[in-house]
Parts: structure tokens; sequence; C-alpha cells
């Protein structure tokens, strides 16, 4: 098992640079760069790309109606020629708020615009050819009748460093997981509860899986939350309950959030739908203190050394490939101490 990170922008894009720079020391093997509304996250992984030396650098995620499906793979070999093939490519639909609210885009059909930008981006990759694509919703080049009519098939010009660059698709839905599990080098789903991951994608999981082609390795799965190292650690995974909140109760709005879906899923319907309420209320305090419990612990890695070694085994036997971490430091401990024996545990199970 791998260890991986979501990078932290709280001090600034450089220091964060910078404090990846010093984890991959530690042993950190992936570093994911989120993109929201806030700067842009190719520019940080270019940057990431020039200051570290062996770490992989994942977007987490970009939002696939941000940019052409070529534009996606032109960036993704640009970062994986600037690092020497450490490039990932993380995709994810996002929500109707952020891309239709920023970027002024409708935010339609996200499962059959994810299959045709795989598709593409990996024909440019290979560049067996020139490209072309018979859509419907991206059609290359445009058909007769749209545009000038003057389009024509291309080839990227530059050699990609690697002819398949990873591809992670970030899905909790159970339409989107099958899609995943189908066409996706990896999988992001956020908050895993490694216990009830069987009962809740198990059958969308093994329907993506019939269909997989046989040229695609095994599905590697990204999941993890809070680590804290310590025997009086509550507090630490008490850290978890606003951004819980945030998503259950505010990524969407009632009957549009996929977050509140999955945490129904895993059998604390009452708390989301009170969490919701709450939240969407202005009430984020009240929202945060609903979050059970049970769920706080089944998706961190919080207590003392013995019962994380065991959390990371659950995770593993869950099919876990990247223990994807926020590392808190106790003690006289520092990040890189708890990425350093969470490395060591990972390779162990």
């Amino acid at each position: 098992m791998q260890v991986s990170m979501q990078l932290s922008y709280a001090g600034g894009f450089k220091e964060s640079a910078q404090q990846v720079s010093e984890l991959e020391k530690a042993g950190l093997d992936l570093a994911w760069v989120a993109e929201a509304y806030g700067f842009d996250g190719v520019s940080l992984m270019g940057y990431l790309a020039a200051s570290t030396e062996t770490v992989q650098i994942a977007s987490g995620i970009l939002p696939i109606y941000t940019r052409t499906p070529t534009l996606l793979a032109m960036t993704a070999a640009g970062i994986d020629a600037l690092s020497d093939g450490r490039c990932h490519l993380g995709l994810g639909a996002s929500g109707p708020q952020v891309i239709e609210g920023w970027h002024g885009v409708p935010y339609d059909k996200p499962l059959a615009r994810t299959r045709e930008i795989v598709d593409i981006c990996r024909k440019v990759w290979a560049r067996e050819d020139r490209l072309t694509a018979d859509g419907p919703l991206y059609p290359l080049p445009l058909p007769e009748g749209q545009g000038t009519g003057l389009g024509k098939p291309l080839k990227i010009i530059a050699h990609p460093v690697r002819p398949r660059i990873p591809i992670w698709i970030a899905s909790l839905g159970p339409k989107n997981v099958e899609v995943t599990a189908e066409i996706a080098d990896g999988w992001m789903p956020l908050f895993f509860h490694p216990d009830k991951a069987q009962e809740v994608w198990g059958e969308d999981l093994a329907r993506g899986a019939e269909k997989r082609a046989a040229d695609l390795d095994p599905l590697m799965i990204s999941a993890g939350g809070i680590v804290a190292i310590g025997d009086d650690v509550k507090s630490i995974r008490d850290f978890a309950r606003p951004m819980i909140a945030l998503y259950v109760g505010g990524m969407g709005a009632k009957g549009r959030n996929f977050y509140n879906d999955l945490v129904c899923r895993y059998g604390f319907e009452k708390e989301a739908g009170e969490i919701q309420d709450l939240y969407l209320d202005g009430k984020k305090q009240e929202a945060a203190a609903k979050v059970p419990d049970a769920l706080l612990e089944a998706t961190t890695l919080c207590g003392p050394a013995g019962y994380v070694k065991d959390r990371i085994a659950s995770f593993a036997v869950a099919g876990v490939t990247h223990l994807n971490i926020t590392p808190v430091p106790t003690g006289d401990q520092t990040q890189n101490d708890v990425v350093s024996m969470v490395k060591e545990w990972c390779q162990d199970v």
C-alpha cells in the first residue's frame, strides 16, 4: 500500500511545494493537488514537478467541465514530461454549484462526458494515429454543419513520456462507481468506510469490473482520513466534524448531494438529514455536532499505534492501494514522523 496526501494550501503555493519536498523524503508516494475555485491546480502541479524528485503528482481533481478532453490530455502529458513520468490525472464532475455558478457551463451528462474524455485522453497519449472521436459530446473533428467546416484530424506534436498515464475518477454514486470500475485506472472515494465498502459499493464495482478492458491493471483505490498516533486523540478525530458537516450538509441542494446520499447508505439516514437541515439553515456548528461518532471513527485513523495499524489493515482488506492521509502530529512528533510511521506500517500489510 502506498501513502498519498491531499496538498494543503494554508501557507501558500510555494510553501506547500516545500512541504511536499520534505514529505517525499519521509516516504510520501503521491501528492493530490486539488482545484476548486481558487488558483488552478495545474500551475502547482508544474511547480511540484520542478521542486520534487520521486513523489507522484496527481490532480485531485480537475473538473471535467472546465477543459476540453484534448486539453486535459495535453496538460497531463505536459506534467508527465516535466516530472519524468510521475503524473496521474484525477478527474471528477465536481458539482452544479461550482460548474454552473463559477464556470457558467451546464452540469449535464457527467457519466457520458467522463467516458468520452477518458477515451480521447488515451488516444492522444498513445499517438497511434491522427485523433478522431465519434462523440456525441466531443466529436473530433467537429462534424460538417458545425463550425467552419475546416477542422481536420491532428496528432499531438510532442511525444508523451508515457503512452498511458494513470487516470483516476472521483465518484460516489452507484452508476458513477460502476463506470469508474470499468474504465479508470484508479478510484477516489471520499469518506470511505472500509467496513461498509463491500456492502455499499461491492455490486457496483463488480458490474464495472465485468466490463473492464483486459489491458487495464486492477483498479487502484485511494482512501483514508486523518491520522493521529497517540493515546488521547479523540479531540483530533473531531477535527473531521466540520468538513463532514460541510460536505454532507452544504455540498449540494436537498436531493442533489452525493455525500449526503453516501452517509445515508452507510446507515446514518436520520443524522444525514439533521446535518443537512442545520447546515442549510446556517447552523454550521450544530451541524458538525450531529456528525455521528461512529462515522468519525470509521473514516479516520486516530489512536494508539496498534489501533492505527489495525485500521490500516482494514483499509487494505477493503482494497485500498493508496492510503490517503491527513497527518496530525501529537506530542513531539512532526508531520514527517507520522508519514514515516504510516509508510512503514503500509509496507507490512
